[in-house]
Parts: C-alpha cells; structure tokens; sequence
C-alpha cells in the first residue's frame, strides 16, 4: 500500500511561511545584513525573479550595497554604483517604482547597465524604492531571466516585501533621533565591508568562490549562535581559524 502523497503548499501558504520567518528575524540585537540577505532570497523564491539586491544610503545619502541573493545579484548593484547608472539608483533618486520589462531595449535609458544585465542573463528588471519615515532611504531590486511583466499579484507581492524590508531597517534603527538612526545605519553599511574582507579570506584559503565563502560564513555564524558581523570580523581580524569553517562543512555532509 503505497503512503499517501503529501500536498505541495500552496502559493499563499509560502508567503505566509515566509513573511513569518522573516519577521520572527527581528527579534533583539538581529543581524540587520543577514536579515535583510534572507529577504532577497525569499525574493527569489516567491517571485519570477533570478537576482534580488538592496542598496542603502549612508549618512551622506550615498547609496552602498547591504544585501544580495546571490553573488551575480551583488556585482549587479557594484556595477550600477560604480557607474552611477541603473534602476536602483533610478528608484532612488525618483521615489518611485522603476520598471522595465524589455531591458534589450533599455540602451538609451541606461547605455552603459543595460549590456552588462542583458549579458549577465537578464532580460526585465523591477526596483521599489525604500521609505523610512517619508525619507526615501534605499532601494530593492529585482533581476529576471525573462522579459514581460510580473502578474499583478506579484507586483503587489514586491511592495509588501520592500515594505519589509523598510521595515527591518527601523528595527535596526528604532531610536527616535536621527542622528543615532544615521550611526546605527552606518555601523551596518561599514559591517558589510567588514563581511566582504572576511569573504574573500576564507574564498582564498579554501579555493572556493565568494558565494560559497559566504554561505560558510552565514552557517557558522547561525550554528554557533554568533552575529554574522561579529563573526566577520573575528575572521578579518585573524581570531579564528579558518580550517574550523571547512571542518564544519565537511560534518554537515
């Protein structure tokens, strides 16, 4: 007698399940960089989308990168700073929704993105600003391997989850003055870069690509119930052995 099949979730029972988890993240002292990287991943799961990036405005209003699904998601976001050009930086600077489902005929729009997305594998783009306070304060984007629009459903979906995103920042900066939320602001944009030394340590010394360093990093952290900048910075600062990062991944499998 065979076991009875067990029902696949529906869609509106994944994004319960993920919203939940997400928000059971904000919790006290969270890690604002690896809540707000999980974010994107679920981006990616819920949505017909293949890269999902958020960039964050330091206290100059200069926007730098605070969270990716991916490590081509990452050298997306590098790429439209660097050049100052995109639709993050776009949805930022405009306030408002930027979308473009046709990137192949984005070349006037943005001349020197656009060939860099298309010959990444992306052919449509969504970027939702991210408001804090009225201020507009970052941006999420998202990255697809298809042209065409997102059902509405999903659009919607998108501005449900840069509101989440907006608001896992004011967690992280729940002081009513300013001036801390620009310090505590600018304590996880210095983290990241911080995180970024650490993976490229660990990429080099265990031949492995910066992706993989990453999820290294993010596991030992989870597994020994550490802060993920914390952790980077014992990495950076050579107080832990990077042979304990392998040994970790070996017993896992």
């Amino acid at each position: 007698m065979s076991s009875p099949r067990v029902s696949e979730p529906t869609r509106e029972a994944q994004i319960v399940r993920a919203i939940v988890a997400l928000t059971d993240t904000l919790v006290d002292d969270f890690d604002i960089i690896d809540s707000l990287t999980a974010l994107t991943a679920r981006c990616v799961e819920l949505l017909d989308t293949a890269a999902t990036g958020i960039l964050l405005a330091d206290a100059d209003g200069h926007l730098r990168l605070i969270a990716a699904s991916s490590e081509q998601a990452r050298l997306l976001e590098l790429f439209q700073l660097q050049y100052d050009e995109g639709p993050c930086l776009e949805a930022f600077a405009t306030g408002h929704a930027v979308v473009e489902t046709d990137l192949r005929s984005a070349l006037e729009r943005w001349p020197r993105f656009t060939p860099y997305a298309v010959g990444a594998g992306y052919d449509s783009v969504y970027a939702m600003p991210l408001r804090l306070r009225g201020n507009v304060i970052g941006a999420l984007n998202l990255f697809r391997s298809d042209s065409g629009p997102l059902a509405d459903g999903d659009i919607e979906l998108v501005r449900a989850l840069a509101d989440l995103a907006s608001i896992t920042i004011l967690q992280a900066a729940a002081a009513t003055k300013a001036q801390l939320r620009d310090e505590q602001l600018q304590y996880a944009l210095d983290s990241r870069i911080i995180i970024e030394q650490a993976k490229g340590m660990v990429a080099e010394h265990a031949h492995i690509d910066m992706a993989t360093a990453f999820e290294r990093i993010r596991t030992c952290a989870r597994n020994t119930n550490t802060k993920l900048t914390d952790l980077a910075a014992h990495i950076v600062e050579g107080q832990l052995d990077l042979d304990t990062l392998t040994v970790a991944e070996n017993r896992k499998h």
